[in-house]
C-alpha cells in the first residue's frame, strides 16, 4: 500500500512541478510583453501625455502626435508656457526624447518605427511670433 501511495505522491509534485514552470513561463512572457507597463487598455494619447509629464513634469503637453510602426507613437512635447518642444519617440514601455543622453539610439529609432517622422522648422527658436 506504501508503495502505490508513493508513486501518487511523485506523480503530484510532478504534475505540480509542471505546472509551476508553465505559471512562470506565462509571467515571464506577459512581463516581457509591451502591454505589461502602463493600463491596460490605455489610449495611445493618453499614454504618451503621461509619459511626457512623468520626464518633464506635470505641464507637459503633446505638441503633435503621428503614428508609427506597430504601438509606437512619435512627435513632439513640450511644456506648457514655454516654446521649445522635442521630439520622442514613445512605445508602450518606453519614451525617449530627442535631446537624451543616447542621441544614436533615439535617430535609430525614428529611421525604424517612424519613417515619416517631420523635422523641426528651421530657426524654430529664434523665429519671431
Amino acid at each position: 500500500m506504501s508503495a502505490r501511495r508513493g508513486i501518487r505522491t511523485e506523480r503530484v509534485i510532478a504534475v505540480l512541478g509542471a505546472a509551476v514552470l508553465m505559471l512562470g513561463g506565462l509571467v515571464l512572457w506577459r512581463v516581457a510583453s509591451d502591454d505589461a507597463v502602463g493600463p491596460i487598455g490605455e489610449a495611445g494619447s493618453t499614454r504618451v501625455l503621461r509619459q511626457a509629464r512623468e520626464q518633464l513634469g506635470p505641464r507637459a503637453e503633446v505638441r503633435l502626435l503621428e503614428a508609427g510602426a506597430g504601438r509606437t507613437l512619435c512627435g513632439y512635447v513640450g511644456v506648457r508656457g514655454q516654446r521649445e518642444a522635442q521630439g520622442f519617440v514613445s512605445r508602450p514601455n518606453r519614451m525617449l526624447l530627442a535631446n537624451d543622453p543616447l542621441p544614436d539610439e533615439f535617430n535609430a529609432m525614428v529611421r525604424s518605427d517612424c519613417p515619416s517622422f517631420p523635422a523641426p522648422p528651421k530657426n524654430a527658436a529664434g523665429a519671431a511670433s
